[in-house]
């Protein structure tokens, strides 16, 4: 008996699907993936070491004491402590002290151990009364033995 062979088929493969379903894979992976990063970021606050800058003739400068307490010295160079510490009190005296708000600087002079809420105070109600010019003053730092 003779049996015939059959004709082999040439064997293909799609590659198109495999690659297809690789990139699917990958997709996956990428998405799924968690990138584990720290979320917490190290401040270094900075200390002023330049040249000190010449002092403008006109400016208002607000210092607030350890306690909260606000003092403003306009363009007289007379000290006026602030009555209390609201902000409505201290938008009055601000707006009694300058004429020319956009053009002279506010100078924030605050303790260290200050509050953070009397400086965000001061912050707004400077804003609030059309000082762009708002700056903070710092010292030279102390050299470390």
């Amino acid at each position: 008996m003779r049996l015939q062979r059959k004709k082999r088929q040439n064997l293909d493969i799609t590659l198109i699907s495999m690659i297809d379903v690789l990139f699917v894979l990958l997709l996956f992976f990428m998405v799924s993936t968690t990138f584990n990063r720290n979320t917490e970021v190290k401040i270094k606050l900075p200390e002023a070491s330049g040249v000190s800058t010449e002092n403008h003739p006109k400016m208002v400068t607000l210092t607030i004491d350890v306690n909260g307490a606000y003092t403003l010295t306009g363009e007289d160079n007379v000290a006026h402590p602030v009555a209390d510490q609201k902000i409505d009190t201290l938008k009055q005296e601000l707006h009694k002290l300058s004429s020319n708000k956009n053009v002279i600087p506010f100078i924030i002079n605050a303790d260290g151990k200050t509050p953070h809420q009397a400086v965000i105070t001061a912050l707004e109600a400077a804003g609030n009364e059309g000082f762009t010019h708002i700056t903070f003053a710092a010292q030279k730092p102390t050299s470390k033995p």
